[in-house]
């Protein structure tokens, strides 16, 4: 089981900071090719790990910013 480890502030932070590059990158603002499809991708990450509550960068780190599900 996964335990949660992104707080409620952080996910706000990425849910709209997702749909933001997701925007920008599906509208072509970030460019054509290469840089477009890494605008999307780090949209489509923060998105997800916001929605989520999970990101397996801050597993690898050892943070928590969720107080709910601290170990």
């Amino acid at each position: 089981m996964i335990t949660k480890n992104v707080g409620g502030a952080d996910r706000i932070i990425r849910i709209i900071a997702g749909l933001a590059l997701l925007g920008f990158g599906l509208a072509g603002m970030a460019g054509a090719g290469l840089p477009q499809i890494i605008v999307i991708a780090a949209g489509g990450v923060a998105l997800l790990t916001g929605l989520v509550g999970w990101c397996g960068l801050y597993r690898l780190l050892g943070i928590n910013t969720c107080k709910i599900d601290k170990p």
